[in-house]
């Protein structure tokens, strides 16, 4: 082999080499960007996924939301449809108690009213008298109310006249003391009573002769001056000038029987009148 075939063969072998050495580098160079391309490929797809990890979250979240919200609005909108009910329903009862109540309460008046009216068959007149404030507040019909008004005037009537009558007894018979307590019974169970100005009258009367001139003589000068029977206004001023002078009260004494010779010129004390201020004038 001569030295020019050699030097081809070296030449070829030099080449080989720095062939081998290009594409090693280019093998190198490639793996490198292989390699960087799979780094951005992975930067990116991680980005993706945090990006869609993120959007998935974001929707999560809002549909959460909405959710939530669409869950509170049917929740508010049953608590407030069981609110109304609940009202309705106390409502209800409260109108339920409120009948009954009143039934209750019709059915107690009636069966008042009955036992009341059974007092007034009885005639049972202080009974009649003491239970009807009580009866008064029941809700009666009308009708009831007026029997039951009348009948209560009726046994006031009645039991001041019996009292009356019962102190013009007393009186007869000199006890002063029940005389004066059985004709304060009838004033007080009927004070504008017919026979009133003569119980008032009579009352003073007793009140005099149990030396309670003090207590008399309001009555009497009451009497003198207004009463519903003018029969006993002639009397009245007599005796109030009577009570005036067993208390030395001259000049009131004195005038009284002036005022009673001026009103009742006609009278039939007119002339006991006229002597006692005659006589009162002469010593007082």
């Amino acid at each position: 082999m001569d030295e020019y075939e050699l030097e081809e063969i070296k030449r070829e072998i030099v080449e080989s080499r720095s062939l081998t050495i290009k594409t090693n580098n280019l093998v190198n160079a490639l793996a490198a960007d292989l390699k960087s391309i799979a780094k951005r490929q992975q930067n990116y797809e991680r980005r993706i996924f945090f990006n869609s990890a993120t959007a998935y979250v974001v929707v999560v979240a809002v549909l959460m939301i909405l959710t939530k919200v669409a869950i509170d609005a049917q929740v508010e909108s049953v608590r407030v449809q069981g609110k109304e009910t609940r009202d309705k329903l106390a409502q209800l009862e409260k109108d339920l108690e409120a009948v009954q109540g009143r039934d209750e309460a019709r059915t107690r008046a009636s069966r008042k009213a009955a036992e009341f009216y059974d007092l007034i068959v009885k005639n049972q007149r202080r009974e009649i008298i003491r239970q009807y404030p009580e009866v008064s507040q029941l809700k009666l019909t009308k009708t009831e109310r007026a029997v039951f008004e009348a009948a209560v005037d009726r046994s006031q009537n009645e039991l001041s006249l019996i009292a009356y009558q019962e102190g013009l007894d007393h009186i007869r018979t000199g006890r002063w003391h029940e005389a004066e307590q059985a004709l304060r019974d009838s004033l007080a169970f009927k004070a504008d009573a017919a026979h009133s100005p003569q119980a008032n009258y009579q009352l003073a009367r007793a009140l005099k002769s149990l030396s309670k001139q003090r207590e008399a003589i309001p009555i009497l000068m009451r009497l003198s001056e207004a009463s519903a029977d003018k029969e006993v206004m002639d009397e009245a001023t007599l005796l109030l000038a009577d009570a005036q002078e067993d208390i030395q009260a001259w000049n009131d004494a004195k005038n009284t029987l002036r005022s009673f010779i001026r009103r009742f010129p006609t009278s039939a004390h007119i002339n006991d009148a006229r002597m006692k201020l005659a006589e009162i004038q002469l010593h007082h």
